[in-house]
């Protein structure tokens, strides 16, 4: 075993050694010299004891004097420990080391009590916020056991936060929410239906342990007016071209009829041409099914590398009524589907041109690269867009032999590869202009690379 270690002094007892270490040469003059000289012994050892007593009461209370100020700052640093803002040190003043040092910790307490209010009151509006936003909010720990929800997920799940908490993902029903892509659509069986929801988690610290934070929002809704919006849509639609192929071929079947069942009967000039116009109405609405079919079935991208500026050259070539300008953009290279995105542009740079050709105008390309993003403009001196809110509505087309799917299929293929596509008119010029966005980086079409 090793020697003992010896015990320190404390910090009292030191600066009190060192209080009478410096009065004890002087005293002990002052007594050397007193004892020396003739007198009275009572007297001689009056003084003595006086002496002494003054020399150890003054060492006393230099040590008091310089050990509270350290046993006040002590106890303010305490009750900052306990979350205790209210305590003040006396004889702050900057003028001195001691009245610097309880200036710079009461000053600490004020920052502290701010900080705190700061705290308080941002968590208080966190809370409100949560409780008043209509998505279910959850916070699970590294064990998947929830430890906070909001007002939302509590009547998503039909139990008070105080029975939820401390509850296991998988008895709640929301294992599913903790694993897979996010952000995404599931399927969730809670309080006996099932319904349909788009999951959003992110990771969280809470009192310095890692969280799951599950954000969950309830699509149902809106995708049930969104899929009747659409089948209104479709069902417009049909009706509009079936019933354009159907009233010309109703109307001349009967006129036939008539005309057969009247004496003398039809005559083969008549047939000919209300078969003519029958056959001609039956092909229109065949080419009408194929259209919609090829605007229902077009199938995801196949990603490959792609040179921006060549495809985009390619299309403006493959326009021959008029001579498109070319303004070569940055070097940029994209995964992207080749043959799909010379499509867009192909069905962008045909529209330009059929504007551009009724006022004598031109057309031109150009693309720029920003902020991981490639930006394609295709530009006409046309007349520009008179109804702006139709241009993306299948089968809308202003043209006499136009399939209104153009604009739907090149903005489909946008979003396909995470972009966009859009077109409005120019701003200060004459013309419309078509805009197609894409990343550089290869992306799906719900924005995960």
């Amino acid at each position: 075993m090793g020697a003992p270690r010896r015990r320190r002094l404390s910090h009292e007892n030191r600066v009190l050694l060192m209080a009478l270490a410096g009065g004890a040469p002087a005293l002990a003059l002052a007594l050397w010299l007193l004892f020396r000289g003739t007198g009275d012994p009572l007297t001689r050892w009056t003084v003595t004891v006086a002496l002494t007593l003054t020399w150890t009461g003054f060492a006393f209370a230099v040590r008091e004097r310089v050990t509270r100020p350290l046993q006040t700052i002590s106890n303010m640093l305490a009750a900052l420990r306990e979350h205790d803002f209210s305590t003040r040190a006396h004889g702050a003043d900057t003028r001195s080391a001691l009245g610097l040092a309880l200036w710079e910790v009461n000053t600490l307490t004020d920052t502290l009590r701010r900080q705190r209010l700061d705290a308080i009151e941002a968590t208080a509006l966190l809370r409100h916020v949560m409780d008043v936003i209509d998505v279910a909010v959850f916070a699970f720990d590294e064990a998947g056991h929830l430890q906070l929800v909001n007002q939302a997920g509590e009547r998503l799940l039909g139990e008070p936060a105080e029975r939820l908490c401390g509850r296991a993902a998988d008895e709640l029903g929301l294992g599913d929410a903790l694993t897979g892509e996010t952000p995404r659509l599931v399927e969730l069986r809670l309080l006996g239906r099932t319904g349909r929801w788009e999951v959003r988690r992110g990771a969280i610290r809470q009192e310095g342990r890692p969280h799951h934070l599950v954000v969950l929002s309830d699509l149902t809704r809106s995708l049930r007016e969104e899929e009747r919006e659409a089948w209104l849509r479709l069902v417009r639609v049909l009706s509009h071209e079936i019933n354009n192929s159907l009233a010309p071929i109703q109307s001349i079947a009967g006129s036939l009829r008539g005309s057969l069942e009247r004496p003398g009967g039809a005559v083969p000039e008549d047939l000919r041409g209300g078969l003519a116009v029958i056959e001609g109405r039956a092909q229109s609405l065949g080419r009408f099914m194929t259209t919609y079919a090829r605007l229902t079935r077009l199938p995801r991208p196949t990603l490959g590398p792609v040179d921006l500026g060549a495809v985009v050259r390619r299309a403006a070539a493959l326009e021959t009524r008029l001579r498109v300008r070319v303004d070569d953009g940055p070097p940029v290279a994209l995964e992207a589907d080749a043959d799909q995105l010379e499509q867009v542009f192909i069905n962008l740079v045909r529209n330009a041109a059929d504007a551009a050709l009724e006022t004598g105008g031109d057309v031109r390309v150009a693309w720029e690269v920003e902020r991981g993003w490639a930006e394609v403009r295709v530009e006409d001196e046309g007349p520009g867009l008179a109804d702006t809110g139709n241009l993306f509505v299948p089968f809308f087309t202003t043209k006499p032999e136009g399939s209104g799917i153009g604009l739907v299929v090149s903005r489909q293929i946008a979003e396909a590869h995470g972009g966009s596509a859009s077109l409005a008119n120019r701003l200060g010029a004459r013309g419309a202009v078509a805009r197609v966005r894409l990343p550089l980086r290869a992306r799906t079409g719900d924005g995960k690379s």
